[in-house]
């Protein structure tokens, strides 16, 4: 049976986000999903899911003082090649670096940095929070079904600049452009919350559930 592990570093409340996959995870026959901070688990898993809500050192620092986990992810998903879903934080430390309070290196597999929000209007506040259009920039097979004008959820300060348009799959407009989703190879991060978006994040949560990269 295929495992999916959400992962568990203590940043952020996964209980929608487990609660979501699962549901999926029926839907779709996609397999068991478990939330663990175990790094014997993650580096079973056959896909991969990381959360994160809060600020980027933080979550950073959270994940690398559960001892093994990045490792665990690091040789999964690019020695593997198994399938990654970062949410919210958890996509944004794909980037090479984040700007929020202090300078911080990121895991680097998307090439960009994670800055913050600027509308051009300044009545529109930050962070960026609740309903936004997505607009699709680059097809992905876990986007099938999803169109430009679909709904996503954002709770966020701070948005990646990615450095290979290829790898900006959707944005958002916010008085400006935000990324909403990347991904290249067997990597994919979603700048909202696809558990909280309805029928177009559950229809993103199958289609991860499923895809085969």
């Amino acid at each position: 049976m295929s495992l999916t592990a959400v992962i568990d570093y203590e940043s952020g409340n996964l209980h929608s986000a487990e609660k979501a996959f699962q549901r999926m995870a029926q839907e779709t026959g996609a397999g068991k999903i478990v939330v663990t901070s175990d790094p014997d688990v993650v580096a079973r898993a056959d896909r991969l899911v990381l959360p994160g809500d809060g600020a980027f050192p933080a979550c950073w620092k959270a994940l690398f003082d559960h001892r093994g986990i990045f490792e665990a992810v690091d040789e999964s998903v690019n020695s593997k090649g198994r399938p990654f879903m970062g949410i919210c934080v958890g996509m944004q430390m794909l980037a090479s670096v984040s700007r929020e309070y202090v300078d911080t290196d990121g895991f680097d597999w998307i090439k960009g940095e994670v800055v913050r929000i600027t509308p051009a209007d300044p009545t529109l506040k930050v962070p960026h929070m609740g309903w936004n259009d997505l607009v699709i920039d680059n097809p992905h097979p876990v986007l099938a079904g999803v169109e430009t004008g679909d709904h996503a959820y954002f709770v966020h300060s701070y948005h990646m600049r990615v450095a290979n348009p290829a790898e900006r799959l959707a944005h958002c407009d916010y008085a400006g452009d935000i990324t909403a989703i990347v991904g290249r190879d067997n990597i994919i991060g979603t700048q909202f919350h696809p558990e909280k978006s309805q029928a177009a994040g559950l229809r993103m949560i199958g289609n991860f559930l499923t895809w085969a990269p």
